[in-house]
């Protein structure tokens, strides 16, 4: 249960090895957080992930494998996690897969996984964490989306395609949850230095993990429904999305 700051005793990570994931579970138990839930797909990263969860100082960690391109399990890794501390105060959606090559565009099973990984899995996830929400009463989920899916640009269309379905339907469930006691927030950061775009070139406005989740943390405190990470890229994107289609597809991609 949140203490008296609304400050959560309970989270379930999916994505549990995202550097995005890590640094917010530490922000978390720092706050006060003492039960984890940790599920993803390398038991080796769970492992290590856990192992620095119980390191910040929270008193329960847990791991769950599942891989993100089974869908059909993911009612059954939420249902895990809840059963695994029988309450869950907060669930962080951070499960993805970054494609942005021509190869991976060209591909049908690419374009299929990159889909499935980045809005399918996480939906279904997503609308299983909902009911469990309904029947408690309370509870907040952050999904981590992308300012690659608010204007979707031709470098990296299939993971921006997919992350525009995933915005659209956290922030849709969220309304769907008004009156329950429970609430959805969608997290828009933009190029994170991490290990997901190790190699890549850090585009204007990079950001780290560490930032993330400490805007996601100040996010929950607010009762905000979107955060942008750095905030602002709020307002570049607003100024992005005016852009008429044809200057559009003229900037560098």
């Amino acid at each position: 249960m949140n203490d008296a700051f609304g400050r959560p005793n309970s989270v379930l990570v999916l994505g549990g090895t995202s550097d995005i994931a890590r640094a917010l579970v530490r922000e978390l138990v720092a706050g006060g957080c003492k039960k984890v839930v940790l599920a993803g797909r390398d038991p080796t990263g769970l492992a290590d992930a856990a192992t620095e969860a119980k390191g910040a100082g929270a008193e329960f960690v847990a791991t769950v494998i599942f891989d993100a391109s089974d869908v059909d399990q993911a009612g059954a890794v939420v249902d895990s996690g809840f059963s695994a501390v029988g309450r869950v105060d907060l669930v962080l959606i951070a499960v993805g897969l970054l494609y942005d090559d021509a190869a991976d565009e060209r591909d049908p099973v690419r374009v299929a996984r990159c889909v499935t990984v980045n809005f399918t899995w996480p939906a279904a996830a997503l609308s299983r964490v909902a009911h469990h929400f309904r029947e408690q009463g309370t509870g907040r989920a952050v999904v981590l989306s992308s300012v690659a899916g608010v204007r979707v640009r031709r470098s990296n269309f299939v993971y921006g395609s997919a992350k525009a379905g995933l915005d659209a339907y956290a922030r849709t469930v969220n309304q769907t949850l008004a009156g329950s006691g429970a609430a959805v927030l969608v997290v828009r950061p933009g190029f994170v230095r991490s290990k997901m775009t190790e190699g890549r070139s850090a585009a204007p406005m990079a950001t780290t993990p560490e930032a993330v989740a400490r805007d996601i943390v100040k996010g929950l405190e607010d009762g905000a429904e979107v955060v942008w990470s750095p905030r602002t890229l709020r307002a570049l994107f607003f100024l992005l999305r005016l852009l008429p289609e044809p200057i559009w597809r003229r900037l560098p991609t």
